[in-house]
């Protein structure tokens, strides 16, 4: 058994220096040992990865952790561009690189009754967050935070905020930004796949209680947390008030979704709205337009008819 990991590691070893395979997964052994591969199966008992030149069976009770592994340098990204928001598939970073890549398109959403976080979806200004960041709100405002000379960041108070749809069901807004012309907007990616697993390492940049752009890192908890009739991303990633509307990244940098709320009192109980909801609002965004001289759709939902009782006297008499 010892030679046959000590032969892993030295095959993983070769093929990591030569580039001779894709890898997407690194896995840590309870005895120290490192195999990097394409996970082909991923059991609650077994794990099966492609190390490049064999397909090895690992026992779950065998892996100490795992994590994502890097793209070789020069892997190039894979973007489609849309009307609303640009889909993509980027090359894997570590999460330093990635958040100072695409921590600009991540904006701070302020109202008079409250704030939460936000982010941009395009170059025209638009703006993913929380409805109920923006609830009952017609004057909203938005902070932009940009790189300067020095290494930190300014921050820029835009008013005017537009609203342009809503979806309280899935607790979605769309929000648009008047256009600054020193200022070019600098949209994240939304994912091309919707391919989450659990464990998998994903991070939020938001504005938690006010503390801007922080940036929490954690794991994919599950992927279909049930409630109330929806699915919901659970991640052991610090969601507070204030982290509302924010984007959920995977290791990629992609948005796999909007962080929404999280269990009181408990600590690494934290919920995103998955991507395919939100994919699904931005696609039938003008099903979901806002009319601000008519708020109300007007529609009301009627009660199911009553069963009749055996007892009941015929209709009409």
């Amino acid at each position: 058994m010892l030679q046959r990991t000590w032969w892993m590691v030295c095959v993983t070893l070769s093929l990591f220096l030569n580039g001779g395979a894709a890898f997407g997964e690194v896995i840590e052994l309870t005895n120290g040992s490192r195999i990097e591969g394409e996970i082909l199966k991923d059991g609650a008992e077994i794990v099966v990865i492609d190390i490049g030149v064999d397909v090895l069976k690992i026992p779950t009770d065998r892996i100490k952790s795992r994590s994502a592994s890097f793209d070789k340098p020069g892997t190039k990204a894979e973007v489609k561009k849309g009307d609303l928001y640009s889909v993509a598939k980027l090359p894997l970073k570590p999460v330093k690189e990635l958040s100072n890549e695409y921590g600009d398109g991540v904006v701070l959403v302020q109202t008079p009754g409250g704030l939460g976080s936000g982010f941009i979806v395009n170059t025209r200004g638009h703006c993913v967050t929380n409805y109920h960041v923006i609830e009952k709100e017609t004057r909203i405002a938005v902070t932009l935070f940009t790189k300067d000379t020095k290494g930190g960041y300014a921050r820029r108070r835009i008013d005017e905020v537009k609203i342009v749809a809503m979806n309280q069901f899935l607790d979605l807004a769309l929000l648009q930004i008047p256009e600054q012309k020193d200022l070019p907007f600098k949209p994240v990616m939304l994912s091309d796949a919707d391919d989450q697993k659990e464990g998998e390492e994903v991070f939020a940049i938001g504005n938690p209680l006010g503390l801007e752009r922080s940036v929490s890192k954690g794991i994919v908890s599950t992927k279909n947390r049930n409630r109330e009739g929806l699915t919901y991303i659970q991640t052991t990633t610090q969601i507070n008030p204030g982290n509302s509307g924010g984007p959920l990244f995977n290791a990629r940098g992609e948005v796999i979704g909007v962080t929404n709320m999280k269990v009181l009192f408990g600590e690494g109980l934290g919920f995103a709205i998955p991507l395919v909801y939100v994919k699904h609002f931005l696609d039938n965004v003008d099903a979901f337009a806002f009319d601000s001289k008519n708020p109300n759709a007007g529609h009301r939902y009627l009660d199911a008819p009553r069963r009749k009782s055996p007892d009941s006297p015929p209709k009409g008499k």
